[in-house]
């Protein structure tokens, strides 16, 4: 069975192992020290700042999303790479947009992937910029509940 919860504690190591795999996959074109050297501060610093739930199946963390309500900010949305494709991003989106009125995100332009998900998933390109901490083209996305 599948379940989406409120993150707990012991959730955290699962989270971060997910992210950091999941963000060398899909970030391939930032360097790997890159992320490596993100882990410390997403898990002092960003997770901590955020509501963060995760999918789970069999009492396994599969992927998780991260929620800045004050904001609307999805944050963070990660699903472990070998569990990509199933639906486990698109549960957590849907999970999401029943508690919010809308949603906004930023994403990187050169992973289409994930462009193409958020597309799919009712997300519109709002703007476009660069982020400042990589230096790579970036997407603002938003969803207005209809």
């Amino acid at each position: 069975m599948t379940i989406i919860q409120k993150a707990e504690m012991d959730d955290i190591n699962s989270m971060l192992e997910i992210w950091l795999k999941a963000s060398l996959k899909a970030h391939d074109f930032i360097p790997a020290d890159y992320w490596k050297n993100q882990l410390i501060p997403m898990r002092d610093i960003y997770l901590p700042l955020a509501e963060n739930y995760v999918i789970k199946e069999q009492n396994t963390v599969r992927g998780f999303a991260s929620l800045l309500r004050k904001k609307n900010v999805l944050a963070a949305l990660f699903i472990a790479p070998e569990q990509q494709g199933i639906g486990y991003g698109q549960r957590l989106v849907d999970f999401l947009k029943q508690q919010c009125d809308q949603l906004h995100l930023n994403v990187y332009d050169a992973n289409t992937s994930a462009v193409s998900f958020y597309q799919k998933q009712g997300f519109k390109i709002i703007n476009q910029g660069v982020d400042e901490n990589t230096g790579h083209a970036e997407l603002s996305m938003s969803w207005f509940k209809p």
